[in-house]
């Protein structure tokens, strides 16, 4: 008799599963694939049944047999139970196996007939146990499967344990899942196998919750609101849903500052709890979880004066963190707070937020509470809570200022000066500024249902296109309106010319027109005295006559550095500072640049601007990578792209530059992902600068990938695309060298060197000593494969010491690289690859690396080719790629062999070949052969 149970997740659950488990699932599924047992422990909800009904369903076909037990709190006093469940379908398999004693005390212990104890029958119920699953294991692997270990009744735990020590070779492995709060699960293993592998499911990401809640269908929901979700749930996957659900279900959405809606489900974990407390303590929690940061001073000062006890009492229940942290006063849990005050009346909500709008020290949040004590319009609280949103802005919380922006405008009257809807605009630019597009977009959207006044709709129509970001091709629609309603006022016409101008590079991709929307811009907010879009304006002008090589750049951009300045634009990510980087960058000022963004960097975090820091961060990490320090670019191009992913904002970017920085230092497998992912989206919004960026950046990947044809495709596009939008500046992207190099590697030496005559002339005329290096690194190249090397190596040579001098790390050891190569190419004995690879390795560069380490295991082996044939008069009419490819074959060499000796792909050599067999007659190697022997081909 074969026992199987049936553990396969619904089709929705394995995906859940996958989201933010893939590392502890891959480690535990290895485990179990060799033979091992796994123990999965973590905090209730967190997803310790999923993960092992999972790995369950992996490994029972595997298996012959699987029991499985889910122990229960309300039956773990029953003796013998989870025993029963796991071994009852199997006692009439097994029990013939058993000795008499053996069998007799097993049969009395699950069937309940007799009275078996473990006092009276242990070492004979011990000994069945072990026994039993000997015998189903001679027949074929066992799977035991235990679920909530913690409810396992004692008896059974005991003689599992006993079995699990003991089975020793015998195919039995064992999946249990225990709750833990900390991390004592040492004693759940004594039921587990000694090699039994523990491992702890920790609390999700935002942006893994964000995932849960979207493939659970739970979409559309503002990032503001995905952030109070996973505040909420601490991360934990099942309070995330329930609280994903209980949102769905709510007809009325809460207002932003509003608490979310607590199930009934999740409540009832509290409440229980909560009775258990006097009405006062109930009342002191009430205003603990009212507050931002409670104390027990500050509970003191809101009148609560029995705070010490009533705290003492609710650690005891559970509900507050019983580890001291000085004087603050935690929840166990973010839920706990949030149920208890979903719990209370508003009447009682407001009489806490009463308390501590007198009690709490912070003017911030003295302003906050005393807007959720106060129904209806009060401008004296409209008046506080706006001085309290800048004071936020000031501090460099511009999502704190936009929630208080919003509680403003819901108690200043509708004749108040400024108005609600003006109030509400302000909210929605410091929701920009934090990142939170989605409400940004939101508020302004409500504005323009009901807004008349020019000046407020034309606002409320830029942070519609704000809010687009790169998808700019979405709200087309919103120029002509927003023109419309700007009419003829400079200062208003001035704010729409400046996005017109994005959006005749984003959407059009042409430069030209998009300087030209930016001079308009410029003048006309200088005519209006609006310095703020008058710089903004300047800095986009410098931007794109810096990358168009336009002679006026430097011109314009210290036009956009003149005083006076807004200290909101000097650092914003489109403002003079950030040009005058990429200035620096692309005339080879590393140092300068470094020091500039750093500086940037800075400023933007202590404001709080979400989105200029993820792009100085980008830009930080460019400036580390030309320098080659892959491995500091590689962390801030991850943190960037976290950052990016988290808000929201610049992803496109984000992944672009991480995928350069993961085919310099990390994994080229995830660089392919990330630069294909970054080309997708990048499409889908119709972006043609970052389009042509991405594919610049999918190009370098795949030749560091050693994919050659694939970067010829995606650099031939890019250098269409650039073409295409005026962009003559090489310092820009910086891809020429790598397409000149790959169609080195292809066999296409002709372009190479147009791509490189083209390119250096540009560079000649901004000089662009580095691109003039790397041109030269590529031309070497081209030499070589025309079969002047001794003219390569001494190309190579300078161009190695020029790049390590203008401090191009990478780009220095990828020439020192190619010498090495070359050298070995060129004349006997054993090439030395240790310059490259010392290079390589101060850069942390470990794709480059294991490059070097190839090509090292490459010379080391035996050298057993033929002389050299001479090459046959019939050879002349050949290119010299061709050239090369048919005098190895005529030393008997393989299309791998030649591959490798060529530096380029197998395709390529069957590609080469074919274009031989077609230009001198023949049809296969043999002919090429015999044409070597002097003999006649038919």
């Amino acid at each position: 008799m074969t026992v199987r149970r049936d553990f396969k997740e619904p089709a929705r659950s394995r995906p859940d599963l996958v989201i933010g488990r893939e590392e502890l699932f891959t480690a535990a599924r290895e485990q179990v694939g060799h033979g091992g047992s796994v123990l999965l422990h973590g905090p209730a909800g967190i997803g310790k049944s999923t993960v092992l009904r999972a790995l369950a369903a992996d490994y029972a076909e595997a298996a012959r047999t699987v029991l499985r037990c889910s122990a229960t709190e309300s039956e773990s006093h029953l003796p013998f139970l989870a025993l029963a469940d796991l071994l009852g379908l199997v006692l009439d398999e097994v029990s013939g196996k058993l000795p008499a004693a053996q069998r007799t005390a097993l049969e009395s212990a699950l069937t309940g007939r007799g009275e078996s104890t473990l006092q009276r029958d242990g070492l004979a119920l011990r000994l069945a146990v072990l026994s039993a699953l000997r015998a189903l294991a001679a027949e074929g692997p066992v799977l035991v499967v235990a679920d909530d270990v913690q409810w396992l009744d004692p008896a059974s735990a005991e003689l599992l344990g006993f079995a699990a020590r003991r089975l020793g070779d015998a195919p039995v492995t064992m999946l249990c899942a225990v709750r833990t709060e900390g991390q004592e699960y040492d004693r759940h293993l004594r039921i587990s196998p000694p090699d039994t592998l523990a491992v702890r499911l920790g609390p999700l990401s935002r942006t893994q919750v964000s995932a849960l809640l979207d493939h659970r269908g739970y979409t559309g929901l503002p990032r503001s609101t995905v952030r109070d979700i996973h505040r909420t749930s601490g991360g934990n996957p099942l309070f995330a849903l329930e609280l994903g659900r209980a949102l769905a279900e709510n007809p009325t959405p809460p207002r932003p500052g509003e608490p979310l809606p607590v199930p009934t489900s999740l409540r009832a974990l509290v409440l229980s709890r909560l009775e258990m407390l006097s009405a006062e303590a109930r009342h002191t929690l009430l205003v603990a979880s009212a507050g931002a940061r409670p104390t027990l001073s500050l509970l003191h000062a809101a009148g609560r004066e029995n705070a010490e006890a009533e705290t003492v009492r609710a650690a005891e229940l559970g509900l507050l963190a019983t580890e001291p942290e000085g004087p603050a006063v935690r929840f166990a849990h973010p839920l706990v707070s949030a149920a208890l005050y979903a719990e209370a009346p508003a009447h009682q909500r407001r009489a806490a937020h009463a308390a501590l709008s007198t009690a709490a020290s912070d003017p911030i949040e003295r302003a906050r509470h005393l807007a959720l004590a106060t129904t209806g319009t009060d401008p004296e609280v409209a008046a506080r809570l706006a001085g309290a949103a800048i004071l936020a802005r000031d501090r460099g919380a511009p999502s704190v200022a936009a929630s208080l922006g919003l509680l403003a405008a819901r108690h200043a009257p509708a004749d108040s000066v400024p108005g609600p809807d003006e109030r509400r605009l302000q909210a929605a630019e410091d929701a920009i500024t934090a990142g939170e597009v989605d409400l940004a977009r939101d508020i302004a959207r409500e504005v323009l249902t009901r807004a008349t006044v020019p000046a407020e709709r034309v606002r409320a129509w830029m942070v519609v296109i704000e809010s687009a970001g790169q998808a700019l091709g979405e709200v087309d629609a919103v120029f002509p309106q927003a023109l419309a309603d700007a009419g003829d006022d400079p200062r208003l016409l001035a704010l729409v010319h400046y996005q017109l101008a994005w959006r005749a590079l984003v959407v059009e991709g042409d430069f030209a027109e998009g300087r030209e929307e930016a001079a308009h811009a410029a003048g006309l907010a200088a005519r209006a005295g609006d310095r703020r879009t008058e710089l903004l304006a300047l800095a986009f002008q410098a931007q794109a006559e810096t990358l168009m090589g336009h002679p006026d750049a430097p011109a314009t951009i210290k036009r956009a550095l003149k005083e006076p300045q807004d200290p909101q634009v000097a650092c914003h990510h489109n403002g003079a500072g950030s040009t005058r980087f990429r200035w620096l960058l692309m005339s080879d000022q590393l140092p300068e640049a470094r020091s500039t963004v750093t500086a940037l960097l800075r400023e933007v975090r202590r404001r709080g601007m979400v989105e200029s820091e993820v792009h100085f961060l980008r830009l930080l990490a460019e400036t580390e990578l030309r320098s080659g320090h892959c491995g500091r670019a590689l962390d801030l191009a991850r943190e960037s792209l976290r950052l990016a992913r988290d808000s929201g904002i610049g992803e496109v970017a984000s992944a672009m530059l991480a995928s350069l920085a993961e085919a310099s230092g990390g994994s080229v497998e995830q660089a392919l992902a990330l630069a294909r992912e970054a080309v997708e989206h990048a499409e889908e919004d119709g972006d043609q600068i970052y389009v042509s960026r991405a594919l610049a950046a999918l190009g370098y990947v795949q030749l560091v990938a050693g994919d050659a044809e694939g970067t010829v495709r995606s650099l031939r596009r890019v250098r269409e695309l650039e073409n295409g939008l005026g962009v003559t500046d090489p310092a820009r992207g910086r891809w020429h060298g790598d397409l000149a190099e790959a169609l080195v590697r292809v066999g296409e030496l002709a372009e190479a060197q147009d791509v490189i005559d083209v390119t250096r002339e540009q560079a000649l005329r901004l000089e662009r000593e580095s691109v003039l290096a790397v041109l030269d690194r590529a031309e070497a190249l081209v030499r070589a494969a025309g079969g002047d090397l001794d003219a390569a190596v001494g190309r190579l040579t300078s161009v190695q010491d020029r790049l390590g001098k203008l401090g191009y790390g990478l780009e220095e050891a990828r020439a020192a690289f190619e010498l090495a190569r070359l050298r070995a190419r060129r004349g006997p004995g054993p090439a030395s690859y240790d310059e490259a690879a010392r290079l390589f390795r101060r850069c942390r560069a470990m794709p480059w690396l294991r490059q070097v380490d190839a090509a090292v295991a490459a010379g080391a082996a035996p050298d057993r080719r033929p002389a050299p044939v001479p090459e046959p008069a019939a050879l002349e009419g050949l290119a010299s790629m061709e050239r090369q490819v048919a005098a190895l074959v005529m030393e008997g060499a393989t299309n791998r062999e030649i591959a490798g000796r060529l530096f380029i792909s197998v395709k390529t050599v069957e590609a080469t070949l074919t274009r031989v067999y077609r230009k001198l007659g023949i049809r296969s190697r043999v002919d090429i052969v015999r044409l070597a022997a002097g003999r006649h081909v038919t």
